[in-house]
């Protein structure tokens, strides 16, 4: 039989179970896996159980929670087509907080059913797009009973906390892991009906500023004047981070940074992005930022260094005439490729130490760091995912420059030597926040869109 009939067979197979589908998703969806939490590690490993469990369910060999050191990873494959190409299939299933519970209308782990959507934390980031991926693997084998190509999968149950330990577990098992290419289906589509391909992510460090002056809080009317106010001093260095041309302020920042050619503007310019979007999305008054770039460049593929955070002092109700001890503020800045996340950390905290008035003591202490990921945008897996979301959804993809990070791309394509695709199946559909959830229609097509890239992938490589 001929890989067309055998795709039709398998997406046939896949509109046949969809309520079997969304009771499974449901049950999954109730697991309240919250990786941030100790009181839920008994949850984290009931659903590393009940996803190794799934994964055996749906046809794929020796799936099994895998120790690493933090919380378990869940892995499983299918290795029996010889000379095909192999596909790590990567996600998470570990969930955020569900704080501030009152605004929640759904109950967070109920898995709800309303309309045309299931509302639970994690339905969206990153149950469902992951779920999809292996319940296209059932429909392929349960139709068929081969694949096209050879898969794998690795499930994090840390990346809400940064996958701290999944880099080093990933350096251990290179040969476990090795796959000619990466997916990970995570994110949201830029609108809904409109398919969208990321094939850049930006890197990510992270800094916390200290500033001290005084041995304890001082009242101001006596010490004004006199003493450096340490919120003061913060606030005179972060003006500095930047010039008045929007740029980093940081010597260095730029070295390393290679300007896009012509033909990746014009790519990026064809997205449908424009400054009253941009309006919509954030509510802010007016645009802001590095001068020469459009607002989709200095979101995308230009750097940044943000204030993600400033405390100190009082900060209550009424009146406290209080001058404070110590001021704080978190900072993290967002990479592009080349620039090197150890250097760039390295780089920020000189300058911050250099901005440091003698009146204060300023200490830097630097985070977590990685860097960007980018893959060609007319590779093999590019190709295959357009031509399976065009077929699915009816309308041209969007190839899209992601502006946000996810560090373990990074590792992936340096340990492994792997390239990537992020392939969105969803919407933003409240992630993070209260009354996530995912629409049904997305779930389907998402597990028809995994069951087309699969075979899409095997033939391309073909012609590469």
């Amino acid at each position: 039989m001929t890989d067309k009939a055998n795709l039709q067979l398998a997406l046939e197979q896949a509109r046949s179970r969809r309520d079997e589908q969304l009771a499974a998703l449901q049950d999954y969806l109730r697991i309240p896996s919250i990786s941030t939490q100790p009181q839920h590690r008994d949850d984290i490993y009931r659903a590393a159980a009940w996803l190794a469990q799934f994964m055996t369910d749906s046809g794929l060999h020796n799936a099994r929670v895998v120790e690493t050191g933090g919380h378990p990873a869940v892995y499983g494959e299918w290795l029996e087509n010889p000379g095909a190409p192999t596909v790590l299939v990567y996600g998470h299933y570990d969930v955020q907080p569900i704080d501030p519970i009152e605004l929640w209308h759904h109950d967070p782990f109920g898995a709800e059913v309303v309309g045309d959507r299931i509302y639970a934390r994690g339905a969206s980031d990153n149950k469902a797009q992951h779920f999809s991926h292996v319940e296209a693997v059932r429909a392929i084998l349960d139709a068929t009973g081969s694949l096209p190509l050879n898969l794998k999968f690795l499930i994090d149950g840390e990346e809400e906390i940064g996958s701290p330990v999944l880099p080093s577990f990933v350096a251990e098992h290179t040969e476990m892991l090795a796959a000619d290419s990466v997916i990970v289906s995570d994110g949201g589509m830029i609108r809904p009906g409109q398919p969208t391909l990321n094939h850049a992510l930006r890197g990510v460090a992270d800094f916390e500023v200290h500033v001290s002056g005084p041995a304890r809080d001082l009242h101001s009317g006596s010490h004004g004047g006199a003493v450096h106010n340490p919120a003061q001093a913060l606030a005179e260095m972060i003006s500095k981070l930047h010039d008045d041309q929007g740029r980093v302020a940081v010597p260095g920042f730029y070295d390393q940074v290679v300007e896009l050619t012509g033909e990746e503007r014009a790519l990026l310019a064809e997205r449908d992005y424009d400054e009253a979007q941009w309006r919509e999305d954030t509510g802010a008054p007016a645009p802001w930022g590095e001068v020469g770039y459009s607002i989709l460049e200095r979101r995308t593929v230009r750097p940044t260094l943000e204030v993600n955070g400033i405390w100190g002092g009082y900060t209550g109700p009424g009146m406290k005439t209080v001058l404070p001890a110590e001021a704080h503020a978190k900072l993290t800045t967002r990479l592009v490729a080349r620039q090197d996340p150890a250097r760039i950390q390295k780089l920020v905290a000189e300058h911050i130490m250099a901005l440091a008035p003698p009146t204060v003591r300023v200490t830097v202490d630097t985070g977590a760091a990685s860097a960007a990921a980018v893959t060609a945008y007319d590779g093999p897996e590019v190709q295959a995912a357009m031509a399976a979301q065009r077929a699915v959804w009816g309308v041209e993809p969007v190839l899209n420059r992601n502006g946000g990070s996810l560090p373990i791309l990074a590792t992936f394509q340096e340990v492994l030597g792997a390239p990537f695709l992020a392939l969105p199946l969803g919407l933003d559909d409240n992630r993070h926040a209260p009354d996530e959830h995912y629409g049904l229609e997305y779930l389907y097509k998402g597990i028809e869109t995994a069951i087309r890239y699969y075979y899409n992938y095997a033939e391309e490589t073909k012609k590469h």
